[in-house]
C-alpha cells in the first residue's frame, strides 16, 4: 500500500511539472541562450567544408515560403519533430509565422518582438527554410548586417528550388546529421554509430536517453552516421553593399566598405533600375577606383556566383559556379550591342554612380536581393560594392553564407550544382524534346 501511495505522488508530481501553462505561448528570443557557432574545416577530395560544433545546437529559426498551406505543415512536422526528438532545441519564428501557427503548436516558440536583426544573429543558431530560392534568399536577408551567418538547412518546396538542397521527405536525416556534426570524437563516437554499451537506460520514443549528459549529444543515439560523416557546408559568396552620395569621399576607391551598421550583405545581388519611369538611366561604373565607362541602360546587376543564375543570366550574363571567388557585372537592355557582362574578381571595388548631367535630376530604384529599398538612388548618388572576404583563420573558414549541401550517390560524388543546371535549369536543351 505504502508503494502504491508513493507511485501516486510520483505520478501526480510528474503532471504538476507538466502542465500545458506553456502551450500555444510566443515567447521573445531575448530570454534564450546566447548562439553556438560553428567551425568550417576543409576535408580531403572534396570541395565542400565539414561543419562541426562545440556544442550541440540549440536555438533553430525556421523560414517558410509565405501563404503556402503546405510549407506550414512541413514547418510544424519539423518543429515537433526537432523539439521532440532532441534536447534543449528552442523554435525560433519570424513574428507574422509565430503569430499565425503558434497556437497549432505545442510548445512555446520565439521570437524577435521589435525587428532587430542583432537580436537573430545574436541568438539563431541554424536556420531551416521551407519554400523556394526566394525563402533562403529572405532567411539570409534577415542577417543581411551581421559578419557571421548561421548554417542554412533549406528543404525545397518552391517553383524552382535552385538553391534549395533537400526533399522535405529526408528532414530527418538532415536535421540529424546537422544537429549531431561535431560529436565525432572520443565516446562520442561511439554515440553516433550506437554502440550498445553506451545504452544506458533506454527510453521511448526512439532511442532517446536521459537529457542529463555531459555535452547534449550523449542523450541522442545514432543511427550508423559514422564517426567521420557530418555535414557538409558551401560557404556562398555575399556582397558588402554601401549606398551614399559621390561627396562622401572623391575617389570610389579609397572609401572601404567594411562591416559596420551601414553595410548591408546581398546573396543574390544588387539591382538599378530606371522603374516606371520610360527613359534610360546614365550609370558610370568605376572598376577598382578607375572609371570603365558609361552605362546607358534600363539598369545595372551585380551579382554573386549564387546570383548569377537569376536576373543576371536573364539578362544575358554568365553563369557562374559557386566556388568562384567572383562577381558578375551585368547591364539591364543596354543601348549599346558591345556592352558585355564582365566577370571580376570578387575582391574588386564596384562603383556605380548616378550621373549629375544626364539623368534629368530622378531616383532610381534600388534593389537587394529582390527586395526594393525604400530610399533609391538620386542622382549624384552611388553605390559601392566589393566581395566580401571569406578567409581561413585559426578556428576554420569565416565569412559567407553556410548551405549545408547534400551529398548523393554512394561515393558522395554528386554535384547538386551540375545537376541543377541540367534537371532544373535545362542547360543546352534541345529543341524539340520534352523535359
Amino acid at each position: 500500500m505504502h508503494a502504491f501511495i508513493s507511485r501516486q505522488s510520483v505520478v501526480h508530481s510528474y503532471r504538476a511539472f507538466s502542465t500545458s501553462a506553456r502551450r500555444w505561448e510566443i515567447a521573445n528570443l531575448t530570454n534564450l541562450p546566447d548562439r553556438r557557432c560553428p567551425s568550417y574545416f576543409e576535408t580531403p577530395h572534396n570541395d565542400l567544408l565539414s561543419l562541426r560544433w562545440p556544442l550541440p545546437p540549440r536555438n533553430v529559426l525556421l523560414v517558410q515560403k509565405r501563404n503556402t498551406p503546405a510549407a506550414s505543415e512541413a514547418l510544424r512536422t519539423f518543429a515537433c519533430h526537432a523539439h521532440d526528438t532532441y534536447p534543449d532545441i528552442h523554435i525560433l519564428l519570424e513574428p507574422n509565422t509565430a503569430s499565425e501557427l503558434h497556437q497549432s503548436i505545442p510548445f512555446a516558440v520565439h521570437t524577435n518582438a521589435t525587428p532587430c536583426e542583432a537580436d537573430l544573429a545574436n541568438k539563431v543558431d541554424l536556420t531551416a527554410t521551407f519554400g523556394g530560392d526566394g525563402t533562403i534568399l529572405r532567411a539570409s536577408s534577415l542577417f543581411s548586417k551581421a559578419a557571421n551567418v548561421p548554417p542554412i538547412l533549406s528543404f525545397s518546396m518552391g517553383t524552382l528550388g535552385f538553391l534549395g538542397e533537400w526533399k522535405f521527405a529526408e528532414f530527418k536525416r538532415a536535421f540529424r546529421e546537422v544537429y549531431m556534426a561535431g560529436a565525432g570524437a572520443g565516446e562520442r563516437s561511439r554515440i553516433l554509430e550506437g554502440d550498445p554499451s553506451t545504452d544506458g537506460a533506454a527510453a521511448k520514443d526512439g532511442g532517446i536517453l536521459s537529457r542529463a549528459g555531459p555535452t547534449g549529444w550523449s542523450s541522442v543515439r545514432g543511427k550508423n552516421l559514422g564517426a567521420t560523416r557530418g555535414a557538409r557546408v558551401l560557404l556562398r559568396n555575399r556582397l558588402k553593399v554601401a549606398v551614399g552620395t559621390s561627396d562622401i569621399e572623391s575617389s570610389p576607391s579609397t572609401h572601404p566598405i567594411n562591416h559596420s551598421p551601414s553595410t548591408i550583405h546581398a546573396m543574390n545581388e544588387i539591382i538599378i533600375h530606371r522603374g516606371a519611369t520610360p527613359h534610360l538611366v546614365h550609370i558610370a561604373i568605376f572598376i577598382g577606383g578607375r572609371f570603365l565607362t558609361e552605362a546607358v541602360a534600363d539598369g545595372m546587376i551585380i551579382s554573386t556566383p549564387t546570383g548569377s543564375t537569376a536576373y543576371s543570366l536573364s539578362s544575358g550574363g554568365s553563369i557562374i559556379h559557386p566556388l568562384v571567388d567572383s562577381l558578375c557585372l551585368t547591364p539591364i537592355c543596354p543601348r549599346s550591342l558591345s556592352f558585355r557582362p564582365l566577370v571580376l574578381p570578387a575582391s574588386t571595388p564596384v562603383t556605380l554612380r548616378l550621373s549629375e548631367e544626364t539623368n534629368r535630376g530622378r531616383e532610381v530604384e534600388v534593389s537587394i536581393d529582390g527586395v526594393q529599398q525604400k530610399q533609391g538612388l538620386k542622382v549624384g548618388g552611388e553605390i559601392r560594392v566589393v566581395g566580401e572576404e571569406i578567409s581561413r583563420g585559426s578556428k576554420g573558414w569565416i565569412g559567407g553564407v553556410p548551405c549545408i549541401m547534400r551529398e548523393g550517390g554512394a561515393k558522395g560524388d554528386d554535384d547538386g550544382w551540375v545537376g541543377g543546371l541540367n534537371g532544373l535549369l535545362k542547360f543546352n536543351f534541345p529543341f524539340g524534346e520534352e523535359g
